[in-house]
């Protein structure tokens, strides 16, 4: 089976209004019980996605996260292809690793394993 995408989020120096705009425009709502703070979004769809911040400077931006078997095997294999680790393999607080890739082409993308 391929590797599945199981989060989305939206990268936004205005995160705060970001939110308010998906929850205004598509009534999703908004949880921040969880591990990180991260805003999570119930969209009453699949996948969860959410906001995360990011620096002033920075576009906003949407970023699929994709689900593999070994973040360490899936940072080899794209560096290889000619990719860069834009954030380093970690440890999240509920017990996920994840790693934030770039593509060749621009595009960032999350590789993460579940909690074990």
């Amino acid at each position: 089976m391929a590797d599945p995408v199981v989060r989305w989020q939206l990268i936004s120096p205005r995160p705060d209004d970001v939110t308010r705009f998906y929850g205004e425009v598509f009534g999703w709502t908004v949880s921040r019980a969880n591990a990180l703070g991260y805003r999570q979004f119930d969209s009453g769809g699949g996948s969860p996605g959410g906001v995360w911040p990011a620096p002033p400077e920075a576009p906003t931006f949407v970023q699929l996260i994709v689900q593999v078997a070994d973040v360490d095997a899936a940072i080899a294999a794209a560096v290889a292809r000619g990719g860069q680790v834009v954030v380093p393999r970690s440890v999240l607080p509920d017990g996920e690793v994840m790693a934030i890739l770039r593509d060749p082409f621009g595009t960032t993308v999350g590789v993460m394993t579940p909690p074990a």
